[in-house]
């Protein structure tokens, strides 16, 4: 890949792993245990830090939103999360987390320049993101108000980003035919990640034997699961489509303002990385596609 779309991806690469902490890092989940939310697993405060922005939504408009998850699994997540806390609490408790992840991870240097320089470039880039649609989880997050902290400031511009990005994913998604868990049992058969990273999204044996059938029936799949060239092709179309609508928010910043930013992102994100708080192998496929 070259060109704009290689551009747009490159800046996903780099600004998701500073978004993602949130969801592995310790202090994420002590403020998460101080809201009153289970922590023997992920989920439970997963889905009250990333649907919290859309204002206690009810399951339907959860359900879209996290377009990849089973149906029943978000039932049993978004049911409780409201009578666990108010979303403007989980909106405050979030930041309190980014901001001691933050600190942990990159220490008094989150006060420094450079931090302060990758911020406003990385505000200016998401503003210019498309609002997108109302139900969201990009449009949401944009209309949040923005924190004092360079670092906060970061972080909540990553999140407009990926999630403004995400919402496009799913519109190229359904473009190109393919449902939920159709999305996933494809992705995994280009060798985006092993099907096992995928059963976290809560969909049963026989559902996803289900959708391998159909895209089979499409000629997408081989019958060892694997994508043929049709199925190839078309997952090539749909990440070429979803890079497309990234990249308004980077036509603005300029390639000036692109390139530093990269530049300054490079030193943190190895940090996260090295960091060992991420998944080696996850479910967005960053790193093989």
């Amino acid at each position: 890949m070259s060109g704009e779309p290689a551009r747009v991806r490159q800046m996903w690469h780099l600004l998701e792993p500073l978004h993602a902490v949130l969801y592995y890092a310790p202090e994420a989940f002590e403020e998460a245990a101080a809201l009153g939310y289970a922590t023997e697993e992920r989920w439970a405060s997963y889905f009250a830090w990333r649907a919290a922005p859309l204002g206690a939504p009810d399951v339907p408009e959860a359900v879209r939103a996290f377009h990849s998850f089973a149906p029943a699994m978000v039932d049993r997540h978004i049911s409780a999360a409201w009578t666990t806390a108010a979303p403007e609490a989980v909106l405050a408790g979030r930041l309190r987390a980014v901001d001691r992840t933050y600190r942990a991870l990159f220490g008094g240097r989150v006060e420094g320049p450079a931090f302060a320089e990758a911020a406003a470039l990385a505000r200016r880039a998401a503003e210019a993101a498309a609002p997108g649609s109302p139900g969201g989880l990009g449009a949401a997050n944009s209309a949040l108000p923005w924190p004092d902290a360079p670092h906060l400031v970061l972080w909540q511009a990553a999140t407009v980003l990926r999630e403004h990005r995400g919402d496009g994913h799913i519109t190229a998604l359904s473009g190109a035919g393919l449902d939920p868990v159709e999305s996933l049992v494809s992705f995994a058969a280009i060798g985006a990640a092993a099907p096992e990273v995928f059963t976290g999204r809560g969909w049963s044996p026989a559902e996803w034997d289900a959708a391998r059938l159909r895209l089979r029936e499409r000629g997408l799949l081989a019958a060892d699961g694997t994508a043929t060239e049709a199925g190839r092709e078309l997952r090539a179309e749909v990440e070429l489509r979803t890079d497309e609508q990234a990249a308004a928010p980077w036509r603005a910043l300029g390639e000036a303002g692109r390139e530093r930013l990269a530049e300054l992102l490079g030193e943190p994100w190895l940090e996260v990385i090295g960091s060992g708080l991420l998944p080696m192998e996850n479910t967005l496929g960053i790193g093989k596609v």
